[in-house]
C-alpha cells in the first residue's frame, strides 16, 4: 500500500507528468491534493496498472481529491524550451489550475523549480511511494491518451490510437514513410540515423 503523503502539511499537492519520452503531442502534468482518509486498492503508478484499471480510477479521483488540476503544453513550446522545462512548466501550470493552493508539493522524479514560495520534495519513483503522486500520473496519464486519440482521428497513418505518440518501431516506419506531421516535437530525434540512410 502506498504512503498517503510525505509531509505533516495538510494541503500537500502530488504532481507528475506523461508524456515525456514521447515524439508526438503534448506533455500532460496532472497534480492532486487527495483527503486524508483517501485510499484505494488498485492506485499505484500509473505505468503499472492496465487502462481498464486507469480509467476506473479516473472519475473516483476526481470526486475524492480536494482538489486537482491538469495541464498541456503542446510541441511547439516543447521545441522551443525542451522537454525538461516544458514538463517542469505542465507541472507548475497544474498546480495553478487547482482550486486550492498547496502548502506542500511532492514532485515525481528528481526535477523541479520553485512554484511559488511553496516548498517542494522531488521523490524518484514517487509514483510508486507516494498515493498523491500516484493519482496525479494516473490524471496524467488518461488525459494525454485522450488528446491522442483524438488526434489520431485526423493523422491514423501513425496509430496513436496504440502508440500514444512514443518511438515505437511502427511509429518511426510510418514517420520514415509520411513524414512528421505538426504534431511532432521536431527537436527530437524522430528517425534513429539507420531509418534516416538510403541504402
Amino acid at each position: 500500500m502506498l504512503e498517503l503523503k510525505y509531509s505533516s502539511y495538510q494541503f500537500e499537492a502530488g504532481t507528475d507528468e506523461a508524456g515525456r519520452g514521447c515524439l508526438s503531442g503534448p506533455v500532460v502534468a496532472a497534480a492532486v491534493i487527495l483527503p486524508i482518509d483517501f485510499k484505494h486498492r488498485y492506485l499505484n503508478d500509473s505505468k503499472q496498472l492496465s487502462e481498464k484499471k486507469r480509467h476506473l480510477l479516473r472519475p473516483i479521483i476526481e470526486k475524492e481529491a480536494l482538489a486537482f488540476g491538469v495541464a498541456y503544453v503542446f510541441q511547439d513550446e516543447i521545441d522551443e524550451i525542451n522537454i525538461l522545462n516544458a514538463s517542469i512548466l505542465a507541472m507548475h501550470k497544474s498546480i495553478q489550475a487547482m482550486k486550492i493552493i498547496p502548502e506542500f508539493i511532492i514532485v515525481d522524479g528528481n526535477r523541479f523549480k520553485d512554484y511559488r514560495d511553496i516548498p517542494h520534495k522531488t521523490i524518484i519513483k514517487g509514483d510508486g511511494k507516494y498515493q498523491n503522486i500516484a493519482a496525479a500520473s494516473v490524471l496524467a496519464k488518461t488525459y494525454r491518451d485522450e488528446y491522442m486519440l483524438k488526434i489520431h482521428k485526423d493523422y491514423p497513418v501513425y496509430n496513436w490510437s496504440r502508440n500514444k505518440g512514443y518511438p515505437t518501431k511502427e511509429h518511426r516506419r510510418a514517420i520514415k514513410e509520411f513524414g512528421a506531421c505538426s504534431h511532432h516535437r521536431n527537436s527530437f530525434k524522430l528517425l534513429p540515423d539507420q531509418l534516416k540512410l538510403d541504402l
